[in-house]
């Protein structure tokens, strides 16, 4: 197969983003844009000419040979669902489904029908993630302790996602990445101060069963908008801040430090500060990134890199917490599978 053709299902913020990223690649012959709302249709099609928009996936017939879906998380599933009955290869936004129901529905019939099932966990393609992964497993870190996270900001607000299910499967995909582990319990406080019973402001904590704990801020209102994600370990420590135009990850050679011998616990433990260092990481986009590896997946047939199953083990961490949610915070463990 040579350059391909690709359909995106949603013309909203997000999917504007992924057709004008598409249109741009010279792999990618056609792209087809598809959304219920005329008025968006219209967009689209002036911000990014050359595009073909349609209502409908009947429309779509065999203009395409793979699918992104990134329309709000409550129809996910069912046009996931139409693309792997038509035997086309998916890109699916996080999070996969919104419901465990849902995200195993669509696991298990992408494995029944081998057609491959992306979920858009975009900063596993981001160039920092990748570099501080590789860090960990080099045993930079040492022993990895706990990461924490904040993703906040004001806006954008979503009738049909909290603000769990909208920024969890970031920071939640990012901590399995980095730690390697699934968690075994968690919990998560919020409340809803714009919207009934969708909560704006999650505070939500992973225990792993090494020991080693994540803890995550997600909110769409607050007066700061902050991406960043903090890394502590015995020998080093780490600050990844996305909203840093550039410099964006930062090593701090700091520690405490118990000497195999002392008398007295005060010279027990010793504080050690070291240099700060900044790593060159090259600033690729992850969004180019991600849609280049789903490009590869679709002509080449390569394996994915975030599986649908990748996406339903996140699934299953945020109904977990949805839980913990509604039983006003009580650490809940994450359901086996």
């Amino acid at each position: 197969m040579g350059k391909v053709r690709i359909a995106v299902f949603g013309a909203g913020n997000w999917g504007r983003n992924h057709v004008r990223t598409l249109a741009s690649m010279p792999d990618v012959s056609s792209v087809v844009v598809c959304d219920t709302d005329p008025t968006k249709r219209e967009a689209i099609a002036v911000q990014v000419p050359g595009v073909e928009t349609v209502a409908s996936f009947d429309e779509i017939g065999d203009k395409v040979d793979g699918v992104v879906v990134a329309t709000p998380a409550s129809v996910h599933g069912n046009i996931a669902l139409q693309a792997i009955e038509l035997g086309l290869p998916v890109l699916v936004e996080k999070p996969l489904a919104l419901s465990l129901d849902e995200a195993k529905t669509i696991v298990d019939a992408s494995k029944r029908a081998d057609v491959p099932v992306l979920v858009g966990h975009l900063l596993l393609f981001h160039p920092v993630v990748i570099r501080l992964r590789e860090l960990v497993q080099a045993g930079d870190f040492g022993d990895l302790y706990y990461l924490y996270s904040q993703r906040v900001n004001l806006g954008q607000i979503r009738p049909d996602e909290n603000a769990l299910w909208s920024f969890g499967p970031h920071d939640v995909s990012v901590a399995m990445y980095l730690l390697d582990e699934y968690p075994s319990s968690v919990s998560a406080h919020g409340q809803s101060f714009l919207q009934p019973g969708v909560e704006d402001v999650v505070f939500m904590s992973m225990e792993f069963a090494s020991g080693r704990m994540a803890h995550m801020q997600m909110s769409w209102l607050d007066p700061h908008k902050e991406r960043k994600l903090t890394v502590v370990g015995s020998k080093k420590m780490a600050v990844f801040d996305d909203m840093a135009p550039r410099e964006k990850l930062r090593i701090y050679d700091k520690g405490v430090e118990r000497p195999p011998e002392y008398r007295s616990y005060g010279e027990s433990l010793a504080v050690r500060e070291g240099d700060v260092l900044i790593p060159r990481v090259p600033l690729t986009e992850p969004l180019r990134a991600e849609l280049q590896h789903f490009v590869a997946v679709v002509r080449d047939g390569v394996a994915p890199v975030v599986t649908a199953r990748d996406g339903y083990e996140v699934v299953r961490v945020l109904a977990s917490a949805s839980e913990s949610l509604a039983g006003g915070g009580t650490m809940v463990p994450v359901s086996s599978d």
